[in-house]
């Protein structure tokens, strides 16, 4: 998941196949993205990710309508104000935090990139939704979803399309623990 939108997104590990996911960017996952952020929703960032949103978002008030317009939530040790609307900063226990967002009335949390927030969230049983994009492509290297510390649990498959240049996306919701068996 590492440096999909360009070359010097994330290049940390020596990661040297930054934006990997453009040449299969079509109008296809361009319609999917626009019905995820259609929707009233807040974001739930790392700090990394805020940043890169940061440089980019403000400036596209009619392309970021729903991105500029939602609290946007950061987890960071090192940020603790930016000018950018409706960014709140997490302190302290950030997975103690996040839990009582969940339990407020609100839009839905979105989480986009932020790998190390993810690994947080996976390891704490905080995610109820993925909606995955899984590229034709294998990269070898680099900053994995699913890492050590994830906790095993099931998924409900919700939807998935394919779209016309291979790229898988999937909705899946949590479904309780994993179950096994034997043949």
């Amino acid at each position: 998941m590492q440096g999909p939108g360009g070359p010097t997104e994330d290049t940390s590990g020596n990661f040297t196949q930054g934006g990997w996911t453009v040449p299969y960017f079509d109008d296809f996952l361009g319609t999917i993205m626009t019905e995820q952020i259609s929707q009233p929703f807040d974001l739930l960032l790392g700090r990394k990710t805020f940043e890169i949103f940061a440089s980019y978002w403000p400036q596209h008030e009619e392309e970021g309508a729903g991105i500029n317009k939602a609290t946007k939530y950061v987890a960071s040790n090192t940020l603790t104000e930016h000018e950018w609307n409706k960014s709140v900063f997490l302190k302290g226990n950030v997975p103690a935090e996040i839990k009582k967002l969940k339990g407020q009335d609100g839009p839905d949390l979105q989480v986009h990139g932020s790998g190390e927030l993810i690994q947080t969230l996976l390891k704490h049983d905080l995610v109820d939704e993925f909606w995955l994009k899984i590229f034709p492509v294998t990269l070898g290297m680099g900053k994995r979803l699913f890492h050590q510390g994830t906790i095993p649990a099931s998924y409900t498959l919700l939807d998935s399309k394919t779209s016309p240049g291979g790229v898988i996306v999937a909705t899946l919701r949590r479904a309780g623990e994993v179950k096994t068996g034997s043949f």
